[in-house]
């Protein structure tokens, strides 16, 4: 990658994208959660929302069909927003009991960071953590070698995704513009819806994503064929939401620019 490039900046989510292969740390507290309210939900209702603010997570868990009907059984009503607030902080206890933990960068990340920023382009990034669970992380990551030029927490803006205002903040601190030169990578849905109302390229990563669901060790000793399917079944989800680019690994995230820019001269930037 050369200087004279139209992208300018890659603005990365971070866990199941730069750390926390799986993104485990939600899922264990989001379980926990759900299970002392008396209303268990599977992994699956777990993890489809992920990637949101994380309040908006669990209200949008707790309109899933069958989960609203096993509260409605369980309590005798629709939930509303004061159950929203309560299941909330009984999250929030859970995950910044383990948070630390769950901070591990995913094989390949800060060597992708580094060959990036080698080539000129800025980092920037977004969650859907808030700016309290973020202020464990990121230390922690620091100290194993990741750190962006810039974060904005889902908390620290209007709305968190799929709304494009964390992005929108990046480009501001970043000085970067217009949007066609960004490149948003993730491993969630949420995250390309983020970067789509943004109108910003979009990059979605299988390996360590939410999507996918695995942990480093299960990925590693799990029948080829059956970790095949599983991918491609993560690759068509990523293709209905709307990823510009769909990619295997985080490692392949500077080639997979080169070629964006390389096509950009014959498809036009968007």
């Amino acid at each position: 990658m050369d200087n004279g490039r139209h992208i300018k900046a890659v603005i990365l989510d971070w866990a199941g994208t730069v750390v926390d292969f799986g993104c485990f740390a939600p899922m264990h507290a989001f379980l926990k959660t759900f299970e002392q309210a008396g209303v268990p939900i599977t992994n699956e209702e777990a993890r489809e929302p992920m990637g949101l603010l994380k309040w908006d997570h669990i209200e949008a868990i707790l309109r899933k069909e069958r989960v609203k009907r096993e509260w409605e059984f369980k309590y005798g009503e629709t939930p509303v927003k004061e159950d929203v607030d309560r299941l909330y902080a009984g999250f929030e206890m859970t995950l910044m009991e383990s948070l630390k933990n769950f901070t591990d960068p995913i094989p390949g990340a800060l060597e992708t960071v580094a060959r990036l920023r080698e080539a000129g382009l800025k980092i920037g990034s977004t969650t859907g953590y808030t700016k309290k669970m973020m202020d464990v992380i990121v230390p922690e990551a620091r100290r194993k070698g990741y750190a962006p030029d810039y974060m904005v927490t889902s908390d620290e803006v209007k709305a968190g995704r799929p709304y494009p205002y964390m992005i929108f903040k990046n480009m501001t601190e970043l000085g970067v513009y217009p949007p066609e030169s960004i490149v948003k990578v993730g491993d969630t849905v949420s995250d390309i819806h983020e970067g789509k109302n943004a109108g910003v390229w979009t990059i979605a990563v299988i390996m360590g994503s939410s999507e996918l669901g695995l942990t480093l060790a299960e990925a590693a000793v799990m029948d080829e064929g059956e970790l095949m399917e599983r991918m491609k079944r993560v690759r068509q989800t990523f293709g209905k939401a709307g990823a510009d680019f769909i990619i295997d690994y985080i490692a392949e995230l500077p080639e997979e620019i080169e070629l964006l820019e390389r096509n950009g001269l014959v498809r036009g930037l968007k």
